[in-house]
C-alpha cells in the first residue's frame, strides 16, 4: 500500500504542542524498530517486513518492503550509517525468524540468517560497531537464542547455551519496542519478564559470556521488564510493568548506578501504567512510551511530565532529537 496516511497530535499540554511533530506516513504499518543513528538519520522498521528511513531529519521518508519478508514482523533495527542497517524479523504465526542486512540505504536487502523452527522468535538487534552485533531471541533448547556476528553479519554464531546462566521457568524477553535489549561500546544489557522476578542480563564482552541481575519487580506471564536505556556504562533505567494492566499505577521504573549489578525502585513514569520502551538522551534524559502515552524526564527520572497521549511503541535519539515510533505512527521530539 502507498497511500499517504497523515497523522495529527492530541495536543495533551503545552509541552506535548511544542515538542511533537508528526511524520506522514507512506504506508500503513505498526513499528517497533526506531533506531536514531544522528539528528538527520533514523531507520524505523515494522509489520510486513516495512523498513522507512530519512537522511534529512524526517522531511522526507524512503520506504523499502524486504522481497521475501512480508510475513515478517520487523521487531528492531539498528543502523551504522545512511547506507547499513540491519532488521530482525519474526513471523508472529509461528516458526520463521530471520535477520537481513543493507549496505546500500535500503535498495537491496539480503538474508543473512533465518531460522525455521518452532520456537524461532528473534526480540531485538544491537551493534558495538559495523562488524560487530548481537541478536537476542527468545529461549530455545534450554536458553535464549544469542546470535553474534564478528563479520558485519557475513556470519552469525550462536552463544553456546551450556555458557549462560540458568534461565527462570517462564522467563523470556518482550518484543514490544526493541528496547529491551541495548549497548555501551563492548557492554550490552538485556531485560526480561516472564519468571518470578524480572532480571537483567549483562554481558561485558559482546555477549560472549554474561551475568544475569534480580531486579525488585515481580513479572509472571504478562509482566516484567520491556525496556532498558543506559545514559553511561553505569547509570541507567528499567521499565515495564504488566501489558494486560496497561493504567496500573504500580511502580514501574527502577535504577541503577552500578552498571546493572544492582537495582532499585525509582517510582512510576507519567503516564501511569506499563511501559513498553525507553530510551536516553543524554545525562538524565529519558523517554518511555507506551499505549497510554509517553512520558519525559530531565532528572533521570525523579520527575516526569506527560508529553503525549497517543500509543507510541519505542523511541530513540540522537543529537538532540527523540523520534517516536508505534501503530501508524512516527513522531519527532525536540528533546
Amino acid at each position: 500500500m502507498r497511500s499517504l496516511i497523515v497523522l495529527t497530535l492530541a495536543a495533551t499540554t503545552p509541552l506535548a504542542a511544542q515538542l511533537v511533530t508528526e511524520q506522514p506516513l507512506l504506508t500503513a504499518v505498526e513499528f517497533r524498530g526506531l533506531h536514531a543513528v544522528s539528528r538527520q538519520m533514523v531507520w524505523a522498521s515494522g509489520s510486513g517486513g516495512v523498513v522507512l528511513h530519512t537522511r534529512n531529519g524526517g522531511t522526507t521518508w524512503k520506504l523499502d518492503t524486504i522481497p521475501g519478508a512480508t510475513s515478517l514482523f520487523l521487531v528492531d533495527v539498528w543502523a551504522a550509517d545512511a547506507n547499513r542497517a540491519w532488521v530482525v524479523g519474526t513471523d508472529f504465526s509461528g516458526g520463521y525468524a530471520a535477520i537481513h542486512h543493507t549496505a546500500d540505504g535500503g535498495h537491496t536487502w539480503t538474508k543473512q540468517w533465518e531460522l525455521r523452527h518452532a520456537d524461532a522468535f528473534l526480540d531485538g538487534i544491537t551493534c558495538f560497531s559495523r562488524r560487530h552485533c548481537l541478536a537476542l531471541g527468545d529461549p530455545m533448547e534450554g536458553n535464549y537464542l544469542l546470535l553474534v556476528t564478528r563479520d558485519a553479519g557475513r556470519s552469525w554464531q550462536r552463544v553456546d547455551v551450556s555458557s549462560l546462566p540458568p534461565r527462570l521457568e517462564g522467563e523470556a524477553a518482550f518484543a514490544a519496542s526493541g528496547t529491551e535489549i541495548t549497548s555501551r561500546r563492548n557492554t550490552v544489557w538485556f531485560v526480561t519478564g516472564g519468571g518470578h522476578h524480572a532480571r537483567v542480563w549483562r554481558s561485558r564482552d559482546r555477549g560472549w559470556h554474561w551475568d544475569v541481575h534480580e531486579t525488585p519487580l515481580t513479572a509472571g506471564v504478562s509482566a516484567g521488564l520491556f525496556g532498558i536505556a543506559m545514559e553511561n556504562d553505569r547509570r541507567g533505567l528499567a521499565t515495564g510493568g504488566d501489558y494486560r494492566l496497561p493504567a496500573d499505577s504500580a511502580a514501574n521504573l527502577f535504577r541503577t548506578t552500578d552498571g546493572g549489578v544492582t537495582w532499585t525502585v525509582a517510582g512510576r513514569t507519567i503516564p501511569i501504567g506499563v511501559r513498553w520502551g525507553i530510551t536516553t538522551g543524554g545525562p538524565g534524559r529519558y523517554l518511555a512510551t507506551a499505549p497510554t502515552g509517553t512520558g519525559l524526564t530531565r532528572d533521570g527520572g525523579v520527575t516526569w511530565s506527560a508529553i503525549d497521549t497517543l500509543p507510541a511503541n519505542t523511541a530513540s535519539c540522537a543529537g538532540g532529537v527523540c523520534w517516536l515510533a508505534g501503530k501508524n505512527r512516527l513522531a519527532r521530539v525536540n528533546f
